[in-house]
């Protein structure tokens, strides 16, 4: 039997103490793994349907394939195992700014870490998306200039409440223009939020992508009891 709970790692990072954490579940007796950045939870293995769907709502939008895919944010995984899944994906790129949340993958410390490694079709790469997505060089370290079927995104914990004040900029419509320059002609993106749909965000999506929604995403929350939402926009260049 698991501990009930467990520090798995701790590292200083330029963006506050980032910590790995792994605590028994009562109700289910299952072991839960949850990442801290300072004092904010930033993901939890007990809450992955908007991860999910992210991939899910994205992937639906995009070409019928092959996919050349682009997620920002690893987490604990769950968006880029979502996306393997899909049978069109023919490369996935995950760029990460944490260079302790690759290694925890890279070390077989979270669920999903051995598999998305071993995986023949994903390449992790320590990068800042947000500076990367405002360069003509974009993602690829190893193809500069390279373009994507799906930009998918899950850093911030929405649009509004962002984990550093120099991503805000990003949310915008000059930063929207140029996060769309690194798609295809037919390309989408799409972006986790845990707040609930902003007019405002969309609207600004609207003005740089021929079509774009907001969609709510309604999953079970056992620790209140009922059920929570977070949202999912998809903006993509051909209407």
């Amino acid at each position: 039997m698991s501990l009930r709970f467990e520090e798995i790692d701790w590292k200083p990072t330029p963006m506050g103490e980032i910590s790995l954490r792994r605590r028994r579940a009562p109700s289910s007796d299952t072991d839960v793994y949850e990442v801290k950045l300072g004092d904010e939870f930033l993901m939890s293995s007990l809450f992955t349907a908007g991860e999910i769907a992210l991939a899910r709502l994205g992937l639906e939008r995009a070409v019928p394939g092959p996919l050349d895919v682009a997620v920002g944010g690893l987490g604990l995984g769950y968006t880029a195992q979502a996306v393997l899944n899909d049978e069109r994906t023919r490369s996935l790129l995950v760029i990460e700014a944490l260079g302790e949340v690759i290694d925890w993958h890279e070390r077989g410390l979270v669920p999903l870490g051995d598999e998305l490694t071993a995986h023949s079709r994903c390449r992790f790469t320590h990068g800042d998306f947000f500076a990367l997505a405002d360069h003509p060089d974009g993602f690829d370290p190893e193809s500069p200039g390279r373009l994507f079927h799906a930009i998918l995104l899950d850093i911030d914990h929405s649009p509004r409440h962002v984990l550093h004040p120099r991503h805000a900029a990003f949310y915008e419509p000059n930063g929207l223009h140029r996060l769309a320059g690194h798609l295809h002609d037919d390309g989408v993106f799409a972006l986790w939020s845990n707040d609930p749909p902003d007019e405002q965000f969309r609207t600004a999506l609207a003005g740089v992508f021929p079509r774009a929604e907001a969609h709510t995403v309604a999953f079970d929350n056992p620790l209140q009891g009922g059920a929570s939402t977070n949202t999912v926009y998809v903006a993509s260049k051909c209407a």
